[in-house]
């Protein structure tokens, strides 16, 4: 298959790079906002247009990019919390919807999500309303392609290489490691399924 990872340099792309290309059957296509085959910024439809064009015709499409605001409720801005909304949850939308087009017939689409959804942080309001979002669209939104096209999304905890970053705002929490979270993508790739959501780790 002929796949486009956006967010391939990152702290679940690479995991998912790795995965796809390890037993050599598929061409990875690696898209970041700087690195990469292909650079894009997914806020913008002109870019996005503009990547699946360079591209052409693909089998499947991975997003592992967008990032949220974490901040305490009292201190969130409308500005700050539409921000967030943009870039994990609207602009991966974005993708799916400019890339089905550029989509082969029986492809898929694969979003990210995360476990804010299910177990809300402290300061993860965005975060937990941009996962719900995402989750919310790949639901209904596998009841209307067509041409057999397919989409899910993987929604993972916190990942073991972030601890450091992370670790803080998921007090007790296990995490997982990104090659576990890997193999859930290659589940929606490879698999049979549509508008599921496959959680790792919570």
């Amino acid at each position: 298959m002929k796949i486009v990872v956006i967010g391939a340099s990152g702290d679940v792309g690479r995991f998912v790079v790795e995965e796809l290309a390890r037993d050599g059957k598929h061409d990875i296509i690696r898209v970041g906002r700087t690195q990469g085959d292909y650079q894009v910024d997914i806020a913008s439809d002109e870019s996005v247009d503009a990547l699946f064009k360079k591209i052409g015709r693909i089998d499947a499409i991975i997003v592992a990019a967008g990032n949220v605001i974490l901040a305490p409720i009292a201190e969130m801005t409308t500005a700050n919390f539409h921000k967030g909304l943009q870039d994990k949850l609207l602009s991966q939308v974005r993708v799916a919807l400019v890339g089905q087009h550029y989509l082969n017939d029986r492809g898929s689409i694969t979003l990210t999500s995360g476990i804010a959804v299910d177990e809300p942080i402290a300061q993860g309001s965005n975060a937990a309303t941009s996962n719900a979002g995402i989750e919310g669209f790949v639901r209904a939104a596998a009841c209307d392609f067509s041409r057999g096209i397919r989409i899910n999304a993987v929604s993972p905890t916190m990942l073991t290489e972030s601890m450091d970053r992370f670790g803080p705002f998921f007090p007790g929490n296990e995490s997982v490691s990104g090659a576990r979270v890997a193999m859930a993508y290659r589940r929606s790739v490879e698999g049979v399924l549509t508008g599921r959501v496959y959680r790792v780790g919570h």
